[in-house]
This record gives structure tokens, C-alpha cells and sequence, in this order.
């Protein structure tokens, strides 16, 4: 699979503010409340990832800096696939296959809309197996939300449906999904359509 060098841009607490136009203090409060995501140096300052800022400030409708924006367009990690389907039989049959295909991938599990959300903003994984029909969020409401946020870099998308509605691929093409195949799934053909967005993608990167 295709792999992009990730970028880490990192602020400090003071930067946060700067960029916030509020004082120190508040900054911190925010981190302390557990509103803005941040870790700790060994030295006992708080620390905060470029995409975590840029998701707090989305979150509250404040003014995001272009340069801010820029820094998180390093693209999400090709390294890591992640599985969203909430029969756990397909679900974990995936996960074997695709890590017996690529046993360099990381392949990571949700089983419903909202465990997924948790995932893919933690991990950013490249490339994502979306079943439409979910608890919680369902897949097309995910599908929007995951093209709409530029935090995660735009990660490929291959949404699966057993579903027999004809008009429900078009539907989620629509609604960003960069591939669709129905239940029950031919897994090597379900390899061979993330092979081939994977390279696809990789030639955009670097013709770009």
C-alpha cells in the first residue's frame, strides 16, 4: 500500500492562545476541562497536535488559520486499515484475510458508527471498509462527516452493503465513498480495488 510521509506539527499552550486570541490561562483551562486534547512533556508543559486544535476550533465554529489547515494536510496513515462492520463473523473474517495479504498493515476493528468516529480520529487510517448499514451513525452519515473533515486527511474510502436497494451505490459515491461493492464479498476482489485506489492515489500525490 501506498505510504505518505505524516508531518507533526505541534503548539504549545501559549501558541494555542496566540492563535485563539485569548490569554494563557484560558488555554490551559481548556485543556484542563478536557475541551482541547493535549498531552504533557516530561518538563510539565502542555503540548497540543496541529489536528487536534484544528478539530477544537471546527467544534466551536472559531476562525481556523489557513496556515493551521496546511498543517494537517499530511494525509492519514497508509499503514492502517480499519474495518467497519457490526457482523462480527465479517468483521473479523476481514481482519484475518487482509492481514494474511499485508501482514505489514495494521488492521483495526469498529463494530457501529460511534466506535468508528473514535477510531478513525485517533488512528487516521488510510484506507476504510465502511458498511453502510450501521447502528448509531450509519454509514452514510459517517461517509459525509469523515469527507468533510479535513483533520483526517481524506482517507479512501470502500463502503460495502448487503442492502438491495439499487440505488444505494450511487447514492454513497455521491456522498464520497471512492469505491462500493456488495455482500457477499469476493475478497480478492475487495483486495484488488484497495490495491488499485491505493496506487491511484499515490500517482495523484506525487504528479501533485
Amino acid at each position: 500500500m501506498a505510504k505518505k510521509e505524516k508531518k507533526v506539527r505541534i503548539f504549545s499552550a501559549l501558541e494555542v492562545a496566540d492563535i485563539c486570541g485569548v490569554v494563557n490561562q484560558t488555554a490551559i483551562n481548556w485543556i484542563k476541562n478536557g475541551f482541547l486534547k493535549a498531552f504533557m512533556t516530561p518538563g510539565g508543559q502542555y503540548r497540543v497536535y496541529a489536528e487536534d486544535l484544528l478539530s477544537f476550533l471546527s467544534s466551536r465554529g472559531m476562525r481556523v488559520p489557513e496556515g493551521l489547515v496546511e498543517s494537517t494536510e499530511s494525509g492519514p496513515d497508509w499503514e492502517k486499515l480499519l474495518i467497519v462492520d457490526d457482523d462480527e463473523t465479517i468483521n473479523m473474517l476481514l481482519k484475518r484475510y487482509l492481514s494474511r495479504r499485508s501482514p505489514s498493515l495494521t488492521v483495526l476493528q469498529a463494530f457501529d458508527g460511534f466506535e468508528a468516529g473514535k477510531l478513525i480520529s485517533e488512528s487516521r487510517p488510510g484506507v476504510i471498509l465502511l458498511d453502510i448499514n450501521l447502528p448509531g451513525i450509519d454509514g452514510h452519515k459517517l461517509c459525509r462527516r469523515i469527507k468533510e473533515d479535513p483533520t483526517l486527511g481524506s482517507p479512501l474510502i470502500v463502503a460495502i452493503t448487503g442492502i438491495a436497494d439499487e440505488g444505494v451505490g450511487e447514492r454513497i459515491i455521491g456522498e464520497g465513498a471512492d469505491a462500493f461493492l456488495r455482500k457477499p464479498l469476493d475478497f480478492d476482489s475487495l483486495w484488488s480495488t484497495i490495491e488499485q485506489l491505493t496506487a491511484s492515489r499515490a500517482g495523484k500525490e506525487t504528479a501533485g
